[in-house]
């Protein structure tokens, strides 16, 4: 049977968790459909989630409908957990994206569907909400073709828009202005048809124009949009035919060598961690043992491979929209291992680790599995987290940690000195979920600080440091150079070498790359150092050395912990001397405000650093667009109602980062600070050298 994972995305309250129950209905899964206000859906199962009538984390129904096994993996929809949509992405073989007929095309559908059309993720578009006041079709298919992509193929009409009884009637092959339209957006990525559309002799056969839909689809070169009512279950019978007949659902390899990626982390009731599987290829049964890990790509860029191992020792797989245990999950399902203590989001699983492996035995200095590379803005805000009784400490630190296995971008930051922890977040919405997890799920009770930006720190020019074994003032029985230069925006940052292969032990070299990253995680003004090439010039090390009764000597030998000191203090040293410019988070906003409040509104968004464009009009209200530093968007939103009148409409998401003028934002270190190489000394080797 072929398989399909679908994914439903949205922006909040576009009605997209109700679609999925009325597929759950149509397909025979469910007999009632639940409600999302109620809090009665399949999908929406955390307690939170019932209760704010909101999804906040992924999740996972299958069932099967015109011969096709659908994996459908409902998503959030709130901005603050894009993070659950960002580990989705990686899985999917097709995407529904819905859009709410009343409200349009909002900021989360754009960042969305860019990212989709980015990585070529088919998409099919569903028009919900045609049962309600207020929704438009032909509005709404401008602003999908102007701000989304012009490449789109309405796939019927809307009618009775408003009403209770609003309906979706498909397009067929008697319908010529639909035939002819499909025939101008097919051409456009195909000569042929493009010439035999030319050839007014020679109409072109409907059956074509349906193959080369499917094909394109599939390519994710034209979108098809339907309209319809996931309450009313207007036009979902369209939507699914178009799921099946024009979504790339396909057979597995199930007989194929075991691989497979990890998009989600949970933990059962006794504690166990539960990992989601999607197989891409061959057959996991209980009690196989299998490779994890991954490429080591993070938010810094990289390719280390981080191996594990386990021993899978129980499976569940979805079916008909429950979950049940089976003795295996074979390639185009979703599967829950257990067993697997120390795999993590992001991992694969089988085949490629094995590739891992080998190439690790062989003393290759990497090996390369699918990447890690995020697929949307990473988190802009942090927050330390402050437990209400001091005696909580070390439970909020195991609760926390749980939570970053469920959520890596929240990216746990742990300042020892202060005995403080941070955590990364997208919004206040985020902030209070997680105050609600820590109190409802593990007793922990805790208040948050004053939520801050996080800037990022770029090298200014080049800089460079090395450090000789044996002379002063490096204690330490290494020698290392180091260069450190500026890269292209967006590149993360690249490890390179100049000294000859095999000049250095492979475990030597992986201990001078991994610290590199690590410390590049505070740069000289404690932020993030992004978009830079560090290279290895000079290395040296002492060869392992014994007494005369041949024991080892680590005093007269180089260890791995030598280049792990080390390397902190010539890469800050390379660093400093290059110097750093401080960028912050800059976001595009969108702000629909009455024409009569525009003169007093500017004012407010100058004292905000808000960078608005020429406006338009639009009736009797004015749209303006612009930037705002992320630091100020929570405060906009806040005057905006008093503003306004209430009848304000801002949209927001992160566009780029932008260097910072006048005085420079700082951050704590949370190291042993190799920027004071006398109290970095002390801490390491508890000794200063020279």
């Amino acid at each position: 049977m072929r398989t399909l994972n679908l994914g439903i995305l949205a922006h909040v309250d576009a009605g997209k968790t109700s679609l999925t129950e009325r597929l759950l209905h149509t397909a025979g899964v469910i007999d009632e459909i639940g409600s999302v206000d109620d809090g009665s859906t399949q999908t929406d199962s955390l307690t939170l989630e019932r209760q704010r009538g909101i999804t906040i984390k992924s999740a996972v129904v299958s069932f099967v409908v015109d011969g096709v096994t659908v994996n459908l993996i409902d998503t959030p929809g709130h901005p603050d957990f894009i993070a659950e949509v960002e580990r989705v992405l990686n899985v999917l073989d097709g995407a529904v994206l819905v859009i709410s007929a009343v409200e349009g095309v909002q900021a989360q559908t754009r960042v969305l569907m860019r990212t989709l059309r980015r990585l070529r993720i088919p998409t099919l578009i569903f028009v919900n909400k045609i049962d309600r006041r207020g929704a438009h079709d032909e509005r709404v298919l401008r602003a999908v073709s102007e701000r989304l992509s012009p490449a789109i193929v309405p796939m019927g009409a809307a009618h009775g828009l408003g009403a209770r009884d609003a309906g979706f009637t498909p397009y067929g092959e008697a319908d010529s202005a639909f035939t002819a339209g499909l025939a101008e957006v097919l051409a456009d990525h195909d000569d042929a048809l493009m010439a035999a559309y030319l050839d007014d002799a020679t109409p072109l056969p409907y059956r074509r124009l349906r193959d080369g839909l499917a094909a394109q689809t599939g390519r994710a070169l034209v979108h098809p949009v339907y309209f319809g009512s996931a309450i009313t279950g207007a036009g979902v019978d369209a939507l699914i035919t178009g799921v099946t007949k024009l979504l790339p659902a396909s057979e597995r390899d199930t007989e194929g060598p075991v691989s497979g990626t990890v998009f989600k982390i949970e933990r059962g009731t006794a504690g166990e961690k539960i990992a989601y599987v999607r197989m891409v290829s061959g057959t996991v049964r209980t009690r196989d043992k299998l490779l994890f890990g991954r490429d080591g790509a993070d938010s810094v860029g990289g390719a280390v491979s981080v191996c594990g191992e386990g021993k899978v020792t129980a499976i569940s797989v979805f079916d008909q929209g429950a979950v049940v245990s089976r003795g295996s999950v074979e390639a185009g399902r979703i599967g829950l291992l257990r067993g697997l203590g120390d795999i993590r989001i992001g991992d694969t699983i089988g085949a490629a680790m094995a590739a891992v492996d080998a190439a690790d035995r062989a003393g290759a200095s990497s090996a390369q599995v699918p990447s890690g590379q995020w697929h949307f803005a990473p988190p802009t805000l942090e927050t330390v987290v402050v437990p209400r009784s001091p005696a909580d400490k070390g439970a909020l630190h195991e609760a926390l940690a749980q939570l970053v296995e469920q959520d890596p971008l929240i990216n746990l930051r742990q300042d020892a000195i202060r005995q403080e922890i941070s955590v990364s977040l997208y919004g206040e919405v985020q902030k209070e979920v997680i105050q609600a997890t820590l109190a409802n799920d593990f007793g922990v009770d805790v208040t948050f600080r004053e939520t801050t930006t996080i800037c990022v720190e770029r090298p200014a020019g080049p800089g460079e440091a090395v450090e000789i074994m044996g002379k002063d003032p490096n204690p330490f029985l290494a020698t290392i150079g180091l260069r450190v230069e500026p890269a292209p925006h967006g590149s993360g940052v690249e490890f390179r070498r100049e000294i000859e292969l095999g000049s250095l032990p492979l475990a030597f070299l992986k201990a001078i790359e991994e610290t590199v990253k690590q410390t590049l995680l505070q740069g000289i003004h404690g932020w993030q150092v992004i978009d830079c090439a560090v290279t290895l010039t000079r290395s040296g090390y002492a060869p392992r050395q014994s007494h005369a009764h041949a024991v080892f000597d680590k005093s007269m030998s180089s260890t791995g912990g030598d280049f792990r000191n080390l390397t902190p203090l010539v890469l800050m040293a390379a660093l400093k001397q290059a110097g750093t410019v401080v960028y912050e988070p800059m976001h595009r906003f969108r702000l629909e405000l009455p024409a009569d409040v525009y003169g007093s509104a500017l004012p407010v968004l100058a004292k905000l650093r808000a960078v608005p464009r020429t406006p338009s009009t639009h009736g009797s209200s004015y749209l303006l667009e612009g930037e705002i530093p992320a630091a100020q968007v929570h405060e906009l939103e806040q005057r905006l109602p008093t503003l306004t009148r209430g009848e304000g409409v801002l949209e927001s998401a992160f566009d780029h980062y932008e260097q910072v003028t006048g005085p420079l934002p700082s951050r704590p270190r949370t190291d042993h600070d190799p920027l004071n190489r006398k109290e970095y000394l002390l801490r390491v080797v508890r000794r200063v050298a020279g």
